[in-house]
């Protein structure tokens, strides 16, 4: 089923809706789009991305899994009404050749925040080709201040694709990481100090690289690390300006 299929769909009630007899669970207000959608939110922020099912998402509306069919068809359309909630609220500037180099590092780091207020939704959005308005409008604007920056079409392109998937890795293993906390009481993994000790502590003959370097390897907090990638990846893109990387 195509995007236009699927949004054509959600304004049809399944056959499971169509009747009223016993057993049939329906609500005294209809449900809307815009009212899934901040709901399938709210659960994400409370309990995490992975505790979205659609069954979940019925319980927390008061309705039943088959009334949501008449609005998302499944949960990939789900998923892509969730990215594109969170696209709609990023400010694109208008592309600056003088200035695309922080233009680019502003939307990254809008859509990173945006992803880590919703823990793990930025899972959604990996291997989904964009086709909602607001995630088009995203990638329209990225493309724009890339190739006012002077890349090369199909650099642009690309690299406004690499640094969507790096985003949301990025902020993907933040939420992996914190649930492993919580679940494996794996608090050594995001103490500096502690895993700067278990380096240092390995055989220096076997691994001299890492413990000579224990310090530079843990080193950076708060997203140093992702402004530094961002960074590198934009430095690199420079360099295709005028060919085809």
């Amino acid at each position: 089923m195509n995007p236009r299929e699927r949004r054509a769909a959600r304004h049809q009630l399944p056959p499971s809706e169509a009747g009223t007899g016993p057993g049939t669970r329906r609500r005294r207000v209809p449900i809307t789009v815009a009212q899934v959608v901040d709901t399938a939110l709210d659960v994400i922020a409370a309990e995490g991305y992975e505790a979205l099912t659609m069954r979940r998402l019925a319980g927390a509306l008061d309705t039943g899994p088959a009334s949501l069919y008449a609005h998302v068809v499944n949960k990939a359309d789900l998923d892509e009404l969730l990215i594109a909630r969170l696209c709609a609220g990023l400010v694109l500037p208008e592309p600056d050749p003088a200035a695309w180099r922080e233009q680019i590092r502003g939307v990254c780091g809008q859509l990173r925040d945006a992803y880590l207020r919703y823990p793990g939704i930025s899972r959604a959005a990996l291997a989904m080709a964009p086709t909602d308005l607001e995630t088009v409008r995203l990638s329209e604007g990225m493309l724009g201040i890339l190739l006012a920056g002077g890349a090369a079409p199909r650099a642009a392109a690309w690299a406004a694709d690499a640094l969507l998937l790096y985003v949301g890795a990025y902020c993907l293993e933040i939420s992996v990481m914190d649930q492993r906390k919580v679940d494996d009481d794996a608090d050594w993994v995001v103490d500096t100090d502690e895993l700067r000790r278990r380096l240092t502590a390995l055989p220096a003959a076997t691994f001299p690289h890492i413990t000579r370097h224990a310090a530079e390897i843990t080193a950076g907090g708060g997203h140093d690390r992702f402004d530094f990638t961002v960074a590198l990846m934009i430095d690199g893109l420079a360099g295709t300006a005028g060919g085809e990387a």
